[in-house]
């Protein structure tokens, strides 16, 4: 049997997973990374994309999450907190498009540098979520 830790991926909206995983794999400033049992104690940016983890009866679950923060504790426990974490088939294509879409015009138009960085991780959610509803 594999070596498990405990799990929970907190959204705004609620929990999302809280059990036994196996391995989780993380979106990250650069590039994706993966924690494992006996991971070292850290604290890291989660960016947005897709998470995969492997669940103990070795089923793979995936799941397109905004950015928030992930921090792996003494006791070997990992916790996530972000915006919002949703699996692929819940995902409203057709809304995420519109997203896209807003998106894209707002940063056509002159803005603020505030505004311009809203804009620019409207459309990088937004992109994460089409991705990962095709990717079902």
């Amino acid at each position: 049997m594999a070596s498990l830790f405990n799990l929970k991926i907190i959204a705004c909206d609620g929990v999302f997973y809280d059990g036994e995983c196996e391995i989780i794999v993380i979106p990250g400033a650069d590039g994706e990374f993966a924690i494992m049992n006996h991971h070292e104690k850290m604290t890291g940016v989660v960016e947005v994309g897709e998470i995969r983890f492997k669940k103990p009866d070795g089923q793979w679950q995936k799941a397109v999450i905004s950015d928030g923060l992930v921090s792996v504790y003494q006791d070997g426990s990992v916790k996530i907190l972000s915006y919002s974490c949703e699996r692929p088939e819940d995902i409203d294509t057709f809304r995420a498009q519109e997203a896209l879409e807003r998106a894209q015009e707002q940063l056509q138009q002159k803005q603020s540098r505030i505004e311009y960085e809203i804009s620019n991780a409207n459309l990088a959610r937004a992109m994460a979520r089409l991705k990962g509803a095709t990717h079902k």
